[in-house]
């Protein structure tokens, strides 16, 4: 049964199309009957889905509740295709999470159509499992982050390697993954142009940052330091987008993380994103350092050759750039105005302690 192609609205999700996606990976599955519980939409929808599953289906450990997350929206899929976020997150939960260590929910189907620019994961019901959801509007503990970076560090040691490393060149394990500044280059692009930026300038968001970073000139002059920053670095596949609204906690403790859109890059780069943005602005000048610690610690005991303390600081500053970019700019659909503002206002005060300015002038521009 051929799975393709993708459904692009939930009224083309029927029984045969479920049976073939979830076929594909447990042989034998079929879905007798479903039910579409919810639909929560965005740029990528997900819709709750509870199926009745044949005797297969039920030993392939495939639940009753299930997630079928997508772009069922036209503007989910476009804004989505600048970035490949749809193709990343399909290969995060077939190639990466299903192999390395990290947390997450068990997918039982992923594939990406290019034609239609349609990525479908089928995932487990986190809410079913009784996880807690993180929010960016409840700032984290210092142990709950610290347990996160432990989990994180084991993650990206397992690809730990310099960018012309034969893992990471064509035909290499991870060759063909996007280096995740490069890809997001469109996306940047886009959304740095006058009308759009200024517009995100004049919001709440904009007003909850120093008026020094409002300039669009220095916004696109630190972009281009900072890709030629991490193109020196060595490189690790990363989740992609750990912010708070993309992770859980399990009953027992456990940090998980989903939404993921994997691609290779400083792993520097994503310890700055969560940290800068998951801790509250009274807390974080006295947890930042010791956490960029946990994690330089936890990295070895992995049997990676991490950096020395300041030189881990310097690249945790300079890639704060990419967090306060994103804060800056996501739409306010995708994130609510309340989450942008309190995560851009979070990232622009760690922007100001560690001088951002001054920091990103010592890298040569073009």
């Amino acid at each position: 049964m051929n799975h393709r192609p993708l459904p692009v609205t939930p009224e083309e999700i029927t029984r045969e199309w479920l049976t073939a996606a979830l076929s594909s990976q447990s042989p034998g599955v079929e879905v007798r009957d479903f039910e579409i519980v919810d639909i929560i939409r965005g740029t990528s929808t997900k819709i709750r889905v509870r199926l009745e599953l044949n005797d297969a289906g039920r030993r392939a450990g495939i639940p009753e509740l299930v997630i079928l997350k997508g772009g069922f929206e036209q503007h989910g899929r476009e804004v989505g295709h600048l970035g490949e976020m749809h193709r990343r997150e399909v290969r995060g939960y077939r190639d990466v999470l299903s192999v390395l260590k990290l947390p997450s929910p068990k997918a039982y189907f992923a594939d990406y159509e290019p034609e239609r620019q349609q990525g479908i994961i089928i995932m487990e019901d986190l809410v079913a499992r009784g996880v807690s959801f993180c929010s960016a509007l409840e700032p984290q503990t210092h142990a709950q982050i610290a347990r996160r970076l432990t989990a994180l560090a084991q993650f990206h040691a397992q690809t730990w390697a310099s960018p012309d490393a034969g893992q990471f060149q064509p035909g290499g394990r991870w060759g063909d993954f996007p280096d995740f500044l490069k890809v997001c280059r469109p996306f940047f692009d886009r959304y740095t142009e006058p009308e759009r930026w200024y517009r995100f300038v004049a919001s709440p968001r904009g007003a909850s940052v120093s008026v020094r970073f409002h300039d669009r000139h220095w916004m696109i002059d630190a972009f281009d330091r900072m890709m030629q920053f991490s193109a020196r670095l060595p490189h690790s596949i990363l989740h992609g987008d750990i912010h708070l609204g993309n992770l859980y906690i399990d009953p027992d403790g456990t940090p998980g993380f989903f939404d993921t859109l994997a691609a290779r890059g400083p792993a520097m780069l994503e310890i700055s994103y969560h940290i800068s943005a998951s801790i509250d602005v009274a807390d974080r000048p006295r947890w930042e350092r010791p956490l960029v610690q946990h994690y330089l610690d936890e990295l070895g005991r992995s049997g990676v050759a991490a950096p020395p303390f300041d030189e881990a600081m310097r690249q945790y500053a300079i890639f704060l750039v990419y967090g306060y970019f994103i804060w800056m700019t996501t739409e306010s659909q995708f994130q609510t105005e309340s989450t942008n503002t309190a995560n851009a206002s979070r990232v622009c005060a760690a922007m100001l302690e560690h001088d951002i300015v001054s920091v990103l002038e010592t890298i040569a521009a073009d």
